[in-house]
């Protein structure tokens, strides 16, 4: 699928390219937690779920949110980086171009 491009332009606030190892992490701590209150109830206890702020927080993750990025202000974006960069207009627009592919290929 060389040619697909994102229907919805959503990107991560990050380097990060994947937040799994963060949501495995919480799960399993979610999960512990669970288990233990689970275990420690009398035999005629209602069980409390544990709320899952109190297990971590979105902001400990690698990524720090979404952010939609205009496909309109896409090539206006490319133009700022790529002018400062060269000054020969055919490199300009081959960096403008790899940088719209690289934004629409994500």
């Amino acid at each position: 699928m060389s040619r697909s491009r994102r229907k919805t332009p959503i990107f991560g606030i990050a380097n990060a390219p994947s937040e799994a190892d963060d949501k495995r992490l919480w799960h399993k701590r979610w999960r512990s937690r669970e288990r233990d209150q689970l275990a420690s109830l009398p035999p005629d206890g209602d069980p409390l779920p544990v709320h899952r702020h109190s297990v971590s927080s979105t902001w400990d993750m690698a990524k720090d949110g979404k952010h939609w990025f205009d496909p309109y202000r896409q090539r206006a974006v490319a133009e700022s980086i790529a002018a400062p960069r060269t000054k020969l207009k055919p490199e300009r627009l081959a960096l403008q171009a790899r940088l719209l592919a690289k934004w629409r290929a994500k």
